[in-house]
């Protein structure tokens, strides 16, 4: 078997083929969804964090040669915001795959089309924020599918998380601080 199908089956159906040492014959093992959720969390908050304290921390909220701001296409030097850069790239995943989807939710959303929606969602997003650093995880059916669904705290991390939410006109909750439970990342698994 060669690495790439390997690789491909891991990121692509969510299940690794391991070959017996006994007559070589090949028996399937699937990934548990729990340690597919955490490892796609921890790839996804890395990316997070880092756009923001390395790109939009250093660029400000005035941005001299390049401002982010939420309206960044109409202006001739602007640049996404961190939750658009995120939903971004769960829109293009989306669009490669369906082994799992992932989005940008809160209790307090800004943009009213990241309120969460199912009861996993809900319960989810609340369980984060009374349990500061815990994840939430459980299984849902939607459409007929059962999903394990996985909810993680996201965090402020930065000053310009806080001040934007804090100052914008659409916000329902303007007293944020810096490691606080701002909202949470939903990512769901079919089983």
């Amino acid at each position: 078997m060669k690495v790439t199908k390997l690789w491909g089956s891991l990121v692509l159906a969510g299940s690794v083929v391991l070959t017996a040492g006994c007559g070589g014959e090949e028996k399937a093992a699937g990934i548990d969804p729990k340690i597919m959720a955490d490892s796609l969390f921890a790839v996804m908050a890395s990316d997070r964090a880092n756009y923001t304290k390395l790109i939009i921390k250093r660029l400000g909220a005035q941005g001299k040669f390049i401002k982010p701001d939420e309206h960044w296409e109409d202006l001739e030097n602007g640049a996404p915001l961190p939750a658009q850069m995120f939903r971004f790239g769960a829109e293009a995943v989306a669009e490669r795959t369906d082994a799992f989807t992932y989005s940008l939710q809160s209790l307090w959303p800004i943009n009213k089309q990241n309120a969460p929606v199912t009861e996993a969602e809900k319960a989810g997003l609340q369980y984060i924020v009374d349990n500061p650093g815990k994840n939430y995880y459980g299984e849902e059916e939607l459409g007929g599918v059962k999903y394990y669904t996985a909810v993680y705290p996201d965090v402020a991390v930065a000053t310009p998380c806080v001040d934007c939410h804090n100052e914008h006109k659409d916000s329902p909750r303007t007293d944020f601080k810096i490691g606080d439970t701002m909202g949470g990342v939903v990512v769901r698994i079919p089983m």
